[in-house]
């Protein structure tokens, strides 16, 4: 590939690098705050409260998800600690990106739907839906990004590729185009060849 060429798709990814590692920085100090003891203290006052308040028809989901974990709530916050690191490293390394994007989409939905209330109550002085669910529209924008962009040279994804061939799979949202694709080592090549028929 030419020069010309790679800083045509330097040009063309560094925005989308840019957002998805500062969006990084702010969950790394999100999920920094998470391990402070007066998280995990807070941890089940803060859901059962957001249960007060709901309409009658979400009772049940708040009942189920209270039972669930108030007999661990203290490992609970860790999970929910040790999760939102994970999403912060996977973010700035570009690890992964495709599966981290989806999973992070998944548990801001559930974050909103419990400790947030689903933003509500929707009653006479609510301000705003909460920000969990702005955090999933703004993971689907990554993964909508990275539709577009393709592979990063800014990433630990694009390393991962030249290693192994399969590894575009849970990085990336489409195949990577010849054009696109990081050139893989001579095992990964290997590796992608094996098995496939060969002409007489």
């Amino acid at each position: 590939m030419s020069q010309v060429q790679n800083g045509s798709r330097g040009n063309a990814t560094w925005p989308t690098d840019a957002l998805r590692i500062g969006f990084g920085i702010i969950w790394l100090v999100d999920a920094a705050l998470k391990w402070l003891p007066g998280f995990r203290s807070g941890y089940m006052p803060t859901i059962m409260g957001e249960a007060d308040g709901q309409p009658g028809w979400l009772k049940p989901w708040y009942h189920f998800w209270i039972n669930a974990q108030h007999p661990d709530a203290t490992f609970m916050a860790f999970l929910v600690a040790v999760l939102e690191t994970l999403i912060a490293v996977a973010l700035i390394t570009g690890f992964a990106r495709k599966l981290t994007y989806g999973a992070a989409i998944v548990f801001s939905l559930l974050i909103w739907g419990t400790a947030e209330g689903f933003g509500g109550p929707y009653t006479s002085g609510a301000s705003d839906i909460g920000t969990a669910v702005i955090y999933a529209v703004v993971f689907a924008g990554l993964l909508a990004l990275s539709y577009y962009s393709g592979p990063s040279r800014y990433t630990a994804d694009y390393y991962l590729e030249q290693k192994y061939s399969w590894w575009w799979k849970v990085a990336e949202t489409r195949r990577p185009t010849p054009a696109q694709a990081p050139v893989l080592t001579a095992a990964a090549a290997a590796d992608d060849t094996a098995g496939q028929p060969h002409a007489d």
